[in-house]
C-alpha cells in the first residue's frame, strides 16, 4: 500500500512587479533553485513540483482551488521571495485545504557585504516578505507550519520533511474507508465513536459490513492460491512443525491462509486501507484472524480490534505518515505493568494482532489456543519489539471533539524470556516515568488501543494533528502532573471556542 511514489509538494514563490520583470526573472531563477535543493533532499520523499512566481490574487486563487482539485498534491510550500503585499493572497489561503508549510528562507546563505547596493536589497527581502505574509496567515488563521532557515541547513531539510511524511498521511486520512466487521465489543466506552464527525474531521469513512459477507469471500479462495501463501510463510518466518506442511495442524495454517486471502481480496476490491474485527462476532469464520491480520498491518492496513474503528485509522494515518522512515508501526495495546521501583515498564500485546514490522528478529509462525471467541485455536506471529525510542498514541472521542493523546517511550528488551506468553508483545519504559505517565493518560481520557510506531517522532503527530485541526495532548520528560491538568483544561476552553457556536 505504498503513498509516496505519485505524491507531490507544490512550491509557491510570491513576489510582486514593482521592481520590473528583470527581477521577476531573478526571483523565478532563484525559486526555482531552491524547489530543486528541496527536491534533492532525501529526507522530503514528495516530490517538490515548483509552481510559477505569484504576483496577483487571481493567479494565487486558480491556484488554490487548482491544489484543493489535485489528489497527488499532499501540501503546499510558500515562500516569499522579495516582498509580496499580502493582501493579494488572503481569497487565496482562505480557499486552500491542502496543509500548508511557510518556509522562511532566502536565496544567499551569507551577505556580499562589499557588493551589496540597493539592487540587492530590493530582490533579496524575504526577511521583509515573509512578515508580511505571516501576518496575513496569523489574522485570518491559517492553520500551517513555519520554518525558518537555509534551505542547505540539514536542520530545515529534517523539519520540512516530517512535515511532509505529515502531509502524506494526511492525505491518506482524506482518502480512508474502514470495513468493520460486525460491532465493537460489547459494554466497552472507548471504543465508540462519532462516525460522522470522523468523516467532517478527518475525511475518513468508516462502514459496517456483516461478518458473514467476509466469510463468502473467505470460502471462495482456490487452493492453488492457499498453496502459494503457505509456502511464502514457510520462507518468510520460523514456522512451527506441527504447522508445516505434513504436521498435524498444517490445515490451522492454510485456513489462516484461507482468511488472510479473502480478507486482502474483500479490502482490495471495496478500496479499504483499514479495517477491523471483533472476537463477540466471528459469524462463520473458524478462527479469530490473527496472522491474516498481522500481514495486511505489516503491508500498509490500518487495523482495530473489537472494532475499534478508531484505532484502525490511527494505525493506517500513521503507517502512511512512516513510509520510507526506518522502524515499524502497529496496533497495540497496555497489558499490564512491572512495578518495582525504579524499574517500572508496561507489557503491551493484544490477544494476536500486533504488526510484525516492529519485530525485533524473524518473527515465528505458531498455534495455540485462544480463551475467548468460541473458535478453533488461531495462528499467529510471535516475537518480542525492536529496542528503541518510540512513540504511542491513542485517540478519544470526547463528545463535542476527538482528542489524541501521545507518549515518548523507550521499547526495552523483556527482563526474561516469556515461554509462555505466545503472542507478539512490547515493553517500554514510558515517559518521564510510568507513574507521571499512567495517571497523566488516565487524566486525558487516553485509550486501552493504541498505536506503537518506531519510526516516527512527536513532531510527525504534532504536525499531523495540525493538518486536520485536533487536539493533541504529549506525555514526555517535561510532563508534570498539576500542569498537565491545566493544559487539559485550558484545551477544554479553547477548542470550544474554536468550534464556534
Amino acid at each position: 500500500m505504498n503513498v509516496s511514489g505519485s505524491n507531490e509538494i507544490w512550491f509557491l514563490t510570491g513576489s510582486q512587479g514593482l521592481y520590473g520583470d528583470d527581477v521577476l526573472r531573478q526571483v523565478a531563477g532563484q525559486s526555482l533553485q531552491i524547489a530543486e535543493a528541496l527536491g534533492q533532499a532525501d529526507e522530503i520523499p514528495p516530490r517538490i513540483v515548483p509552481k510559477p512566481v505569484l504576483t496577483d490574487a487571481g493567479a494565487i486563487r486558480r491556484l488554490a482551488l487548482e491544489a484543493n482539485a489535485y489528489d497527488s498534491c499532499v501540501g503546499v510550500i510558500a515562500w516569499m521571495h522579495t516582498f509580496s503585499p499580502a493582501k493579494m493572497w488572503i481569497t487565496g489561503l482562505d480557499l486552500l485545504r491542502k496543509p500548508l508549510l511557510h518556509l522562511h528562507t532566502q536565496a544567499n546563505v551569507e551577505l556580499p557585504w562589499s557588493d551589496i547596493d540597493m539592487d540587492f536589497m530590493n530582490l533579496n527581502q524575504a526577511a521583509h516578505g515573509d512578515r508580511e505574509f505571516g501576518y496575513a496567515q496569523t489574522r485570518i488563521g491559517v492553520r500551517r507550519k513555519t520554518v525558518a532557515g537555509h534551505v542547505s541547513d540539514p536542520a530545515v531539510a529534517r523539519r520540512i520533511g516530517e512535515w511532509s511524511h505529515a502531509a502524506v498521511g494526511h492525505a491518506a486520512l482524506r482518502a480512508m474507508r474502514v470495513a468493520r466487521f460486525g460491532d465493537n465489543m460489547r459494554n466497552v466506552a472507548v471504543t465508540e465513536g462519532d462516525k460522522v464527525e470522523a468523516e467532517l474531521r478527518f475525511g475518513v469513512s468508516v462502514n459496517t459490513y456483516g461478518v458473514n459477507d467476509l466469510v463468502d469471500v473467505v470460502e471462495d479462495v482456490t487452493d492453488a492460491d492457499i498453496d502459494a501463501l503457505t509456502s511464502e510463510y514457510e520462507g518468510c518466518y520460523s514456522v512451527a512443525a506441527e504447522l508445516r506442511r505434513g504436521g498435524e495442524r498444517h490445515e490451522s495454517l492454510r485456513y489462516g491462509a484461507r482468511i488472510e486471502l479473502g480478507l486482502r481480496n474483500f479490502l482490495t476490491e471495496g478500496g479499504f486501507s483499514a479495517f477491523t474485527t471483533n472476537f463477540e462476532d466471528l459469524g462463520g469464520l473458524r478462527q479469530l484472524p490473527g496472522l491474516a491480520v498481522q500481514r495486511l498491518m505489516a503491508d500498509g492496513y490500518g487495523f482495530g480490534a473489537e472494532g475499534d474503528w478508531k484505532s484502525s485509522v490511527l494505525v493506517r494515518a500513521l503507517k502512511a505518515t512512516a513510509e520510507g522512515l526506518p522502524g515499524g508501526t502497529s496496533f497495540m495495546e497496555d497489558y499490564t505493568y512491572h512495578l518495582v521501583p525504579g524499574e517500572e515498564k508496561i507489557l503491551g500485546a493484544h490477544m494476536l494482532e500486533v504488526c510484525p514490522t516492529i519485530a525485533d528478529q524473524q518473527p515465528t509462525l505458531e498455534i495455540h489456543a485462544l480463551s475467548i471467541g468460541a473458535r478453533e485455536d488461531p495462528v499467529r506471529l510471535v516475537f518480542d519489539a525492536a529496542p528503541g525510542a518510540a512513540v504511542v498514541l491513542g485517540m478519544a472521542d470526547l463528545g463535542d471533539r476527538f482528542r489524541l493523546v501521545a507518549n515518548e517511550i523507550e521499547v526495552v528488551p523483556p527482563d526474561e524470556p516469556l515461554p509462555r506468553l505466545p503472542v507478539a508483545r512490547a515493553v517500554w519504559r514510558p515517559a518521564p516515568d510510568l507513574r507521571t505517565s499512567t495517571e497523566a493518560w488516565l487524566t486525558a481520557g487516553g485509550p486501552h488501543h493504541t498505536v506503537l510506531s518506531t519510526a516516527l517522532t512527536t513532531e510527525h503527530l504534532w504536525d499531523l494533528a495540525e493538518m486536520v485541526g485536533t487536539e493533541l495532548v504529549l506525555i514526555d520528560e517535561h510532563t508534570d502532573a498539576r500542569r498537565f491538568t491545566q493544559e487539559l483544561r485550558w484545551n477544554q476552553t479553547y477548542y470550544r471556542l474554536a468550534q464556534g457556536f
